[in-house]
């Protein structure tokens, strides 16, 4: 493969599917590709400016029982690394509330994907603030990997925001928090502050 003609994917929607016969030993070879945490792919260290390319490569990622990147193309097949996770998510929309509200997010790919049993919204909340001072961002399951590991999209700031705006106050496993709805689930975001001046 030389830079983006190699693929060949003029015309390409970010949903096109491609055959995904894989070599054997793909799992063990590693192919020169990078997914940067702001989204970015790199091939060789060049980034990838065709957004239909990256769409198409994104369409092709899974990942493996070890919880590895797995790139499955027509041309070659193996492990890429990852930064973070391979999807960002930059837009909500929403409709209905209370445990009716269906959220809806479009990611970096436009894929847009409705969060609910089966595509949770994953957040490190029950911590006290000073343990993650920036915050930590909330992730979206996008599609199930080959073994117990998904592939993710992280919450950019702004969708993030939006997102906390939505927050009503729940309980997971017995622990008081805010959280959201979608779809009949409940997806805590962050720990309830708890009033300590005694007053």
């Amino acid at each position: 493969m030389k830079g983006e003609q190699a693929a060949g994917v003029q015309g390409l929607s970010c949903h096109d599917k491609h055959g995904t016969d894989t070599p054997d030993g793909a799992e063990n070879r590693r192919l020169p590709f990078l997914i940067r945490r702001d989204g970015t792919w790199l091939y060789r260290g060049s980034e990838i400016r065709r957004k239909a390319m990256s769409c198409l490569f994104g369409s092709l990622l899974t990942r493996n029982a070890q919880g590895a990147y797995l790139l499955r193309t027509p041309f070659e097949s193996g492990l890429i690394e990852v930064e973070d996770v391979p999807f960002l998510a930059v837009e909500l929309d929403w409709s209905g509330m209370g445990r009716m509200q269906r959220l809806s997010f479009r990611t970096n790919m436009d894929e847009v994907v409705v969060a609910d049993a089966e595509h949770p919204i994953r957040t490190v909340w029950d911590i006290p603030p000073e343990a993650c001072p920036e915050g930590c961002p909330p992730y979206l399951t996008i599609r199930a990997g080959e073994g117990a590991y998904p592939l993710e999209a992280r919450l950019s700031r702004a969708v993030w925001y939006e997102l906390a705006a939505l927050a009503e106050p729940g309980a997971c496993q017995g622990v008081p928090c805010m959280g959201v709805w979608s779809c009949g689930s409940f997806f805590p975001i962050a720990r309830m502050v708890v009033d300590s001046s005694g007053g």
